[in-house]
C-alpha cells in the first residue's frame, strides 16, 4: 500500500489570509493542499478557480496540489487548472460525457488524474478505467458543503475499492473525503485508504500539528 498522505481541504481555511494558512499546515505536517472546486450548478455551492490555485504557486507553495473538480462540465476548466499548478485532478464521473477522454485531457495537460464516486455512484464505472487512473476518491459525504458526518456504509466501499486496486498491482491511491476526524481515521485506513482529506478538523482545530501527528499516529497503528 502507498505512503500515507494528509491533505487538508482549504474550504475550511481562513480566505482572508489563506497563503499563511496553507503555509501553517504544511510545516505542521500536511503532505498536499486539497482544492475543492465547486460550481453552484453540479452541487449547490460556489468556491474557488484556477486564480486561487496560481495564487498559492506564485506565493511559494511547492506541495501538491490535489484539484477535486465538482463542476459540469468539466473538461473545460481542466487545462486551466493544469496551467494553474495543479498536481492532480480528480472529477466525478457524472459530470463528464465521455469519462475515458476526460482522464486523458488531465493527463495530456500533465497531471495526475482521479475519478471521483459519490455515495451513491456504484464501482461499475471503475471497470474499464481503473488502470489509467492514478487515484481514486471516494466521497463519504455528499458533495457540496464542509463540516459534514461520514457516512458509514463508505468503509465497505473503500473495502471494495482497495481489493479492486490491489488486482491491478498498480500504486494507485485511494482517498477518502467527508467527515475524516481523528477518532475515525483509523478504521478509515483499515478499511483500506492511503490519503485523507480533512476540512473542519484540521483548521478548525488548532494547533495543526497536534491534529496532523494524531491522525498520521491513528494510521500508522493499524497499518503496522
Amino acid at each position: 500500500m502507498q505512503s500515507t498522505v494528509i491533505s487538508p481541504s482549504i474550504l475550511s481555511a481562513n480566505f482572508a489570509k489563506l497563503g499563511e494558512e496553507v503555509d501553517n499546515v504544511l510545516k505542521a505536517g500536511a503532505d498536499w493542499v486539497h482544492f475543492d472546486v465547486m460550481d453552484n450548478h453540479y452541487v449547490p455551492n460556489l468556491t474557488i478557480g484556477p486564480m486561487v490555485c496560481e495564487a498559492l504557486r506564485k506565493h511559494g507553495v511547492t506541495a501538491p496540489i490535489d484539484v477535486h473538480l465538482m463542476v459540469e462540465p468539466v473538461d473545460r476548466i481542466i487545462p486551466d487548472f493544469a496551467s494553474a499548478g495543479a498536481s492532480l485532478i480528480s472529477f466525478h464521473p457524472e459530470a463528464s460525457s465521455h469519462v475515458h477522454r476526460t482522464i486523458q485531457l488531465i493527463k495530456s495537460s500533465g497531471c495526475k488524474a482521479g475519478l471521483v464516486l459519490n455515495p451513491a455512484t456504484p464501482l461499475s464505472v471503475l471497470d474499464w478505467v481503473l488502470e489509467d487512473l492514478d487515484m481514486v476518491l471516494l466521497m463519504s459525504v455528499n458533495p457540496g458543503f464542509g463540516g459534514q458526518s461520514f457516512i458509514p456504509s463508505t468503509l465497505a466501499k473503500i473495502s471494495a475499492v482497495r481489493s479492486m486496486i490491489d488486482a491491478t498491482g498498480l500504486p494507485i491511491r485511494l482517498e477518502i473525503d467527508g467527515g475524516v476526524k481523528i477518532d475515525n481515521i483509523a478504521e478509515i485506513a483499515a478499511a483500506g485508504a492511503d490519503t485523507f482529506v480533512a476540512g473542519s478538523a484540521i483548521f478548525n482545530a488548532p494547533p495543526y500539528e497536534d491534529v496532523i501527528s494524531r491522525m498520521k499516529e491513528e494510521v500508522a497503528r493499524v497499518r503496522g
